[in-house]
């Protein structure tokens, strides 16, 4: 099928960047939030964003005119329905996707696919929700949307190779590259590689045996990563961190994706990470 226009659910940072990516490729987009002010909010940031990009000189003004041109915002569901694609982008929260997605399954037209942006949660299950599985399929888009190219396609069990196929197109158009994921594993391929990567620096930490500096440092320098483990952590946002590592906790039954009590403490003091300017480190300056 022809992907056009392009439902966004969620004006978060993952929500936000991607229908601001769609919308730069050409992409009509309706963003959707609860709070029409808040949504509308996240678009007059997305314009600041971009005169910053033609300050630049890596966009023009009349490319940042027709990408804004190309956003409608929305507080209602309903005004999705002749979407071709919902990219679902929520908060990681099994029972809220699978509500959402229901909703939209109702909403949406027939042929409509319905994606969803979890970086971890089962595609099957979440699609069980609706009266489509086989138009569901995962959507991993990765923060900043602009900026990195991978997208995971996950299919769950009933998944269509149609379905797949119209998913790659549109990865892309949107000028990312692809990987397919032939089973619906928990936390895909990225986050499974990564978060055991991030629990053992956590522990390391928490041993006593480095400071996060040095660890972070470690890493940039020794691995030739572009930041630390605890740095992009930051970056990801803390409060993100507990719900991924339960979920792989719950279904892989081994104790080393539990959630470390540092970052059960960063999170009880309301330290997300860059997103609020203290996780980690402190970006309040």
């Amino acid at each position: 099928m022809s992907i056009k226009k392009i439902a966004v659910l969620g004006q978060g940072q993952m929500g936000s960047g991607i229908a601001q990516h769609a919308a730069a490729k050409g992409f009509q987009v309706m963003l959707y939030g609860r709070s029409l002010a808040k949504v509308k909010a996240v678009v007059e940031r997305m314009g600041a964003a971009m005169d910053k990009s033609i300050a630049k000189g890596v966009m023009t003004e009349e490319q940042k005119a027709a990408a804004l041109a190309n956003i409608n915002t929305t507080d209602r569901l309903e005004e999705c329905a002749d979407c071709d694609i919902v990219i679902e982008a929520l908060a990681e929260d099994m029972e809220l996707k699978k509500s959402t997605l229901a909703k939209m399954d109702e909403i949406c037209k027939p042929e409509a696919i319905v994606a969803t942006n979890t970086s971890s949660l089962s595609i099957t299950a979440l699609a069980a929700a609706t009266k489509r599985p086989d138009k569901v399929i995962g959507m991993h888009f990765f923060n900043p949307v602009h900026i990195m190219k991978l997208v995971e396609l996950v299919k769950g069990y009933y998944t269509s190779e149609e379905t797949f196929a119209a998913a790659k197109e549109l990865a892309g158009a949107l000028d990312k590259v692809s990987v397919k994921l032939e089973k619906d594993t928990p936390g895909f391929i990225v986050n499974r590689i990564l978060f055991a990567f991030l629990l053992e620096a956590v522990h390391i930490y928490e041993e006593g045996i480095a400071s996060k500096e040095d660890i972070d440092l470690a890493i940039k320098h020794g691995l030739n990563h572009p930041m630390g483990p605890f740095a992009l952590m930051d970056l990801g946002g803390l409060d993100t961190f507990p719900s991924i590592c339960e979920y792989l906790f719950a279904e892989f039954k081994d104790p080393k994706w539990a959630t470390p009590q540092s970052i059960k403490a960063n999170v009880r003091a309301g330290r997300y990470g860059v997103k609020n300017g203290r996780g980690w480190y402190d970006y309040q300056k």
